[in-house]
């Protein structure tokens, strides 16, 4: 309960000090890649309870000839990947945590189609709210394997703590100024988990 009142009031608070930085973000996207502003997307949450999160919109939504999307790395250009490397696309999260749907810090909540691929202990990172931060993203993001990141989050569900979480946030502060681990060493955004092998 604590957690909860301590993630909504700095999430409010941050909303109303970060408020001209959301409206020129806004503004900057419809100048550059038109409507919408905000990407929205199921996402799996607490006890796997799915919810919309709330991102800036980063790609374009250029198509091939058959009206397929263009590759990830086509269609991230400009300002799209200025506000991801700069965790800009990341602020309207903070909506998700005055809603309940999120904490600040916990593992970050995944695709609803990786659900049927975790192993039992790779599930055991639903256990907690997930954040717009976690251990994962301060050890490495998007620059470590699905296995890496999903034993990052194990050990903060079994170790969570309030001055583990102040810890986080420091981190992920550091972690934005320095634009680190952004993304994977073969793509501009993380592959999909196709599942862990062996297990």
């Amino acid at each position: 309960m604590l957690k909860t009142l301590f993630d909504k009031l700095i999430a409010s608070i941050l909303v109303v000090l970060l408020s001209p930085v959301y409206i020129v973000t806004a503004l900057l996207i419809l100048w550059k890649m038109g409507r919408p502003v905000l990407f929205t997307q199921p996402r799996v949450g607490l006890h796997e309870k799915i919810f919309k999160i709330y991102k800036f919109r980063t790609m374009t939504n250029e198509r091939d000839e058959k009206g397929n999307l263009l590759p990830d790395e086509q269609r991230l250009v400009g300002i799209g990947k200025f506000i991801r490397s700069s965790s800009l696309d990341e602020l309207p999260q903070l909506f998700n945590v005055i809603k309940g749907d999120m904490s600040l810090v916990g593992p970050r909540p995944l695709l609803v189609e990786y659900l049927p691929l975790y192993n039992q202990r790779q599930r055991r990172r639903h256990d907690v709210k997930p954040g717009i931060t976690g251990w994962a993203q301060v050890n490495g993001r998007n620059a470590i394997s699905w296995e890496e990141k999903f034993e990052y989050d194990i050990w903060y569900v079994e170790h969570q703590s309030f001055w583990l979480d102040i810890k986080i946030l420091w981190m992920t502060l550091l972690k934005v100024v320095k634009r680190s681990g952004i993304s994977s060493s073969s793509s501009v955004t993380m592959e999909k988990f196709k599942g862990t092998e062996n297990e």
